[in-house]
């Protein structure tokens, strides 16, 4: 059977989740507990890399986010959610790349800044004008179309669905991205969207948990070369 390593918050295991749902493949969740369970040597065992998500089919394992959703379009085709005409499939490709690459980077940004304080950094202001760029870029691929791939509901969909609604928590409206808006709204109707929906208190603690992470890197980071130092002391 399928076996996917997870947390419920995580921007990347999130679409794997959900695509798994959406083909409508049986499957184990293994919970994976981000304040530093990833750092432990069973689950290093499985990555080396520490994070999640992973994804074991029998003893084949794949890890990075967008080779698990490719993995599971050619290993399991039925109920597709690539298209294959031209035009769509760079469309998809697209608004999974431009999602990864110069939306999350923003959204990161804006999730670790403390509200809190009520200051406003220089670099908090770009991280929202590089999201609204973005939003920008996808509301016109968009266009008039239900889905990016047309009528179809894409990986495209299964990538960016599950942060764009996210944004105007985050000082980032879609008032003035009404493609999107009613896009994403059509996304959290399905039955796969609010089986995968964080609750209130998950979204605070996922919050809270992303503005310590950079510390907790940097503390592993340091024991990491401390433990290569002394395997390298004669």
């Amino acid at each position: 059977m399928l076996k996917l390593y997870y947390a419920r918050p995580s921007v990347y295991a999130r679409p794997v989740w959900l695509a798994l749902l959406e083909k409508q493949l049986p499957f184990e969740l293994i919970p994976v507990d981000l304040g530093g369970q990833q750092f432990e040597p069973d689950f290093l065992a499985v990555n080396p890399f520490g994070h999640v998500p992973v994804l074991t089919d029998g003893d084949f394992r794949v890890v990075e986010s967008l080779a698990i959703l490719d993995y599971l379009e050619a290993r399991y085709p039925e109920r597709p959610l690539l298209p294959t005409e031209p035009r769509a499939l760079a469309t998809v490709r697209m608004v999974q790349l431009v999602t990864l690459n110069e939306l999350l980077p923003p959204i990161f940004k804006l999730l670790m800044q403390d509200h809190r304080s009520g200051e406003t950094s220089a670099e908090v202001e770009y991280a929202r004008l590089r999201a609204k760029i973005t939003l920008d870029f996808l509301e016109g691929l968009l266009a008039d179309s239900q889905y990016f791939a047309g009528d179809q509901l894409s990986l495209a969909e299964i990538v960016a669905g599950t942060v764009v609604h996210k944004l105007p928590e985050l000082g980032v409206p879609l008032a003035t991205y009404p493609g999107l808006r009613c896009w994403s709204e059509r996304l959290l109707g399905r039955p796969t969207w609010q089986q995968i929906q964080l609750s209130v208190e998950e979204w605070d603690i996922f919050k809270r948990r992303m503005r310590v992470i950079p510390k907790l890197w940097q503390r592993r980071r340091h024991q990491r070369i401390a433990a290569l130092s002394r395997q390298g002391t004669p």
